[in-house]
């Protein structure tokens, strides 16, 4: 039996969609990229790979505060 983590199904649609040109994309379509990388985030931010994005991101926000100082 095949199992699809949908998290990953997501992340392919993603990266498919924000291949295509962006002069060709309608209003609807980038929403519609707007709602499902949403999606995404909620399905990765509990796990462990969310958790090390967060931690990543901090750490560069308070080495940009840090450096503005």
């Amino acid at each position: 039996m095949l199992t699809i983590n949908v998290a990953v199904l997501l992340a392919v649609i993603v990266f498919v969609r924000l291949r295509r040109r962006t002069e060709s994309r309608s209003r609807f379509d980038e929403k519609m990229t707007v709602v499902i990388v949403l999606a995404l985030g909620v399905l990765l931010a509990p796990t462990p790979v969310g958790e090390g994005i967060l931690n990543v991101l901090g750490q560069l926000a308070s080495g940009v505060a840090q450096a503005s100082r």
